[in-house]
């Protein structure tokens, strides 16, 4: 019985010790952005195969809907001319903007990536909204040329904002299709710009939604980093149709800096 006893309890300690580095896995910044940098690759070259995607637990949606990741926009090599990645480690998920507008079919997409148990070695969700000709107002080249002009590099410990104020603010501007009150509850900066497809908006406080819609833009789903002060949200776009859409929104001292929108009709 006492051999029996000190092997069920070495067994025991075994499996602690195992339990306690499975939960002391963490989700590092460096590692999601390295497997966006994957993902970013795997555009440029139309194929998948550097993609570390879980062989147990993958799932590939585009425009809010499963797909196969083989007939969607990853299964053909586009020219990047533009991408920026940011980094959420408490999600453990990422957002990538790309566009491509010097190829035969221009895009802009969204894309969230997603990891499991907080294992950036494995990609468990693709989440993708893809833009193209016919999106509400498509111009890849002059969405481009928008951005590159844009700053969104790492902010200063007192220009960012709590994680809560990010979301409370991403969340605020999608409820202004439905809710009356919510664009006054948004710290608009005074050199704030709006860039919905490729139209351009400044300051971005102008010309508001104040509600009118009794459909709620649902399906949100949501990265947040911090150290850039932004928010995108992937959503279903009802208040005005069922569209997949992406809003990204940053914030410099407390204020909005810049809109990103990417929607799509169908």
């Amino acid at each position: 019985m006492g051999r029996l006893s000190s092997r069920l309890a070495t067994a025991a300690a075994t499996m602690l010790a195992a339990g306690a580095q499975l939960s002391a896995a963490e989700c590092t910044r460096e590692g999601l952005l390295a497997a966006a940098a994957s993902y970013v690759a795997a555009q440029a070259s139309g194929s998948t195969e550097g993609l570390a995607l879980s062989s147990t637990n993958f799932t590939y949606q585009l425009n809010n809907a499963a797909a196969s990741i083989a007939s969607g926009p990853l299964s053909t090599a586009l020219p990047i001319d533009y991408n920026r990645t940011s980094a959420d480690v408490v999600e453990c998920a990422s957002y990538t903007v790309l566009i491509s507008s010097t190829g035969s079919t221009p895009y802009v997409i969204s894309t969230q990536i997603r990891h499991a148990d907080s294992d950036t070695s494995s990609i468990s969700l693709i989440d993708t909204i893809a833009a193209t000709t016919g999106a509400l107002f498509f111009n890849a080249a002059q969405t481009l040329a928008y951005v590159k002009a844009e700053n969104w590099g790492v902010l200063e410990e007192s220009q960012r904002s709590a994680r809560e104020e990010l979301k409370r603010v991403g969340d605020a501007y999608l409820d202004m299709w439905t809710d009356a009150s919510a664009a006054d509850s948004i710290p608009w900066g005074t050199g704030c710009e709006r860039v919905e497809g490729s139209a351009l908006t400044r300051p971005c406080g102008q010309t508001l939604p104040r509600g009118g819609s009794a459909k709620n833009n649902g399906n949100r789903r949501y990265v947040i980093d911090e150290t850039i002060g932004s928010v995108d949200v992937l959503c279903s776009f009802d208040s005005l149709g069922d569209m997949p859409d992406s809003h990204e929104v940053r914030l410099e001292g407390g204020k909005v800096k810049y809109v990103h929108t990417v929607t799509v009709l169908q």
